[in-house]
């Protein structure tokens, strides 16, 4: 036989399918880790799967879909197999306007993602995060407290692994789920019994046909089929949010957070140096300085991990503990070293501008700027105050660096262009001088010179360990 090194597939050799046979046919859209998860999640519950990607299944899936005897096919969808499905999960990747995708649709076969899917065999209490910005980050702060307090707990989603292949492996009581908006646009019946919102600006609108109003919706989704005993966290400081929640009606408990205003409940900054947790009639406080994650990005997040610790009755000592000693997740303005005298930071994670604003907002030494890729519709003016008073030069990491020149020529002197990771830490390092620090903060996609930020900023902390 042959060995994979899969610890998920040995599991599933000798644990076989013991779960009731379901009745119906799914085809699984896409074979990567959400719908590899999906398809071996629907094959453990009995269903008649078939999984099917219009490019490129990478080895490691395809021996996981042969080991669970999961047909598959790659570099097409065959019309007469997926449109005899009696279901379909897409991949979040996949956008809804693809043909097979609408012929589906034209037969009424209904669309799901796998988030949808995987929901419907848990009974288990499941916190999900979504937003714009520092879902990744808050989804890990919030399974870090959780873990610590000793609740059976699995962090899944859009971080790690897929919900599903969680899930396939064996149930918890607890599930942190990180959601993005692709996965939100086809869930429908799924409930969150704790949703939190962090903040809405605009990204990918190109899968939005350019409507931010759509985008928004699909935000709001995270609270869909909330009942009174639900609950929904969000940020009172983010006007989209805000104004919302002045036009729909939400039956969940709502527990707001904000740095701007002292709350009645949820989490408040007061006196600029702590923060008052208040779920109920009690609270307590922690002080800004003890977090472990500094910047004001990094606050709002941290207040939306504490109220959630609160709502499972998580001790206050562990919650401050947890606040204080996480780490930060890799990607996400992520210290490299210094090389003679200049701090580099890879933010390669930031894909949007607010994300960008945030990390740029939270530098105090001069910045040479490391941005560019693919462009979402950037609109770069709120950029444009913080780069005038911080960045002295800008390095452009893309193939076309048109608009981001456009936005920044009046307010920076030197901006050059390169075309691959060396040669942007290279001309980074030639500008900075001791107690600066080069930030690569991109503001947009990686995909057009990367796989993913993964890739961006792994090459570019090689760049960097190779000065």
């Amino acid at each position: 036989m042959r060995k994979n090194k899969g610890v998920r597939i040995f599991i599933a050799r000798y644990q076989g399918h013991k779960q009731m046979k379901n009745t119906g046919n799914i085809v699984v859209l896409g074979g990567g880790e959400s719908g590899t998860g999906a398809a071996v999640l629907a094959k453990k519950k009995g269903y008649e799967v078939f999984v099917s990607d219009a490019g490129k299944i990478t080895e490691k899936y395809k021996n996981v879909l042969s080991n669970y005897c999961i047909n598959w096919e790659e570099s097409k969808h065959s019309r007469n197999i997926v449109l005899a499905a009696d279901e379909i999960i897409k991949s979040p990747g996949i956008p809804e306007n693809v043909e097979i995708i609408k012929s589906a649709k034209k037969k009424n076969i209904p669309v799901i993602s796998e988030i949808e899917f995987a929901g419907r065999f848990t009974s288990a209490k499941k916190v999900c995060i979504t937003g714009s910005n520092g879902k990744t980050t808050t989804a890990k702060m919030i399974f870090h407290v959780l873990k610590k307090a000793g609740l059976d707990v699995c962090i899944a989603g859009n971080v790690g692994e897929s919900f599903a292949w969680k899930l396939a492996e064996r149930d918890y009581e607890y599930f942190v789920l990180e959601i993005r908006s692709f996965q939100l646009d086809n869930m429908y019946k799924f409930k969150a019994e704790v949703a939190v919102l962090l903040n809405i600006t605009p990204d990918h609108l190109d899968r939005y046909n350019n409507d931010f109003e759509k985008y928004c919706n699909s935000k709001f989704k995270i609270i869909q089929n909330q009942k009174a005993i639900d609950y929904f966290i969000y940020n009172a400081d983010d006007p989209v949010i805000t104004e919302r929640l002045k036009k729909i009606k939400t039956n969940s408990l709502c527990l707001p957070f904000s740095q701007k205003i002292l709350l009645d409940k949820g989490a408040s900054v007061v006196n600029k140096n702590k923060i008052r947790f208040k779920t109920n009639i009690e609270e307590f406080h922690m002080n800004l300085a003890d977090l472990s994650l500094k910047g004001r990005h990094n606050t709002y997040n941290s207040m939306a991990s504490g109220i959630t610790a609160r709502l499972f009755d998580i001790r206050k000592v562990i919650i401050k503990e947890s606040l204080s000693n996480f780490q930060n997740v890799e990607h996400r303005l992520e210290s490299i070293g210094v090389v003679r005298g200049i701090e580099f930071f890879n933010d390669s994670k930031a894909t949007n501008v607010n994300s960008t604003w945030f990390a740029l907002e939270s530098m105090t030494k001069p910045v040479i700027w490391i941005v560019g890729g693919m462009d979402k519709g950037n609109d770069y003016s709120e950029l444009q105050e913080l780069v005038k008073q911080k960045v002295k030069a800008i390095i452009c990491l893309g193939k076309d660096n048109r608009q981001i020149i456009k936005a920044f020529k009046e307010e920076v002197s030197s901006i050059v262009e390169t075309y691959n990771a060396g040669d942007a830490v290279y001309s980074a390092y030639h500008f900075g001088a001791p107690g600066d620090v080069v930030l690569l903060s991109p503001a947009c996609a990686s995909f057009d010179l990367f796989e993913n930020y993964e890739d961006r900023g792994n090459q570019f902390k090689q760049a960097v360990y190779d000065l």
